[in-house]
């Protein structure tokens, strides 16, 4: 069984992934105003290939839709997987403009 938890502090934290109660993965962000940045996502070897970052962003985005927040995907995952599906992300994607 999986279940994410969003943990925020004053103005970072994470997004944690849990699976039969052990932490198998996280994402490392920040909130600040209106802006979500995304650092990095991490799932544990174990858990490879088993679709757990897919359910770290899922979680993300949620938690951006519903707290009405853009996010900044410095992530290289998240930055891949927004330019891969843009329709499923552009109301959550914060872009530069230039």
């Amino acid at each position: 069984m999986e279940r994410t938890e969003v943990i925020l502090g004053n103005v970072r934290g994470e997004i944690q992934l849990f699976s039969d109660d052990k932490k198998a993965g996280k994402m490392d962000i920040s909130v600040i105003k209106d802006k979500l940045t995304v650092y990095h996502t991490e799932v544990d070897e174990e858990y490879a290939g088993k679709g757990f970052a897919k359910l770290l962003l899922n979680q993300l985005v949620s938690y951006a839709r519903e707290n009405d927040l853009k996010i900044v995907p410095l992530c290289p995952y998240v930055h891949a997987q927004f330019k891969r599906n843009p329709e499923e992300y552009n109301d959550v994607w914060f872009k530069e403009e230039a």
